[in-house]
């Protein structure tokens, strides 16, 4: 998985996604996703660093099976929340207050 961190105006942001994702684009109906490397390029990271990342993230995208998967399985995003696009999952985490 690959692992980005930026502070914004907004709080911390977190992009992850699964590494065999990168420079892809999914389109399923009018909805388009592209995996760019200037978003969420970043470090090569395991589950448990993507989970740590997100444990602090006030908004987090998250594109790919696996990398979407493990933020359900650690509880940071519920099932029904994640879309599916194309062949790969997306998910977005945005913490208020």
């Amino acid at each position: 998985m690959l692992l980005s961190e930026r502070e914004t105006d907004e709080g911390l942001l977190v992009a992850a996604c699964d590494s065999d994702v990168l420079g892809e684009t999914f389109t399923d109906g009018e909805i388009s996703l592209t995996v760019t490397e200037e978003f969420y390029g970043g470090d090569e990271v395991d589950a448990d660093a993507v989970v740590d990342a997100l444990q602090r993230a006030d908004v987090a995208n998250l594109v790919g099976t696996t990398t979407v998967e493990a933020a359900v399985d650690a509880g940071i995003v519920d099932d029904a929340a994640v879309l599916a696009v194309e062949d790969t999952l997306h998910a977005q985490v945005l913490r208020l207050g």
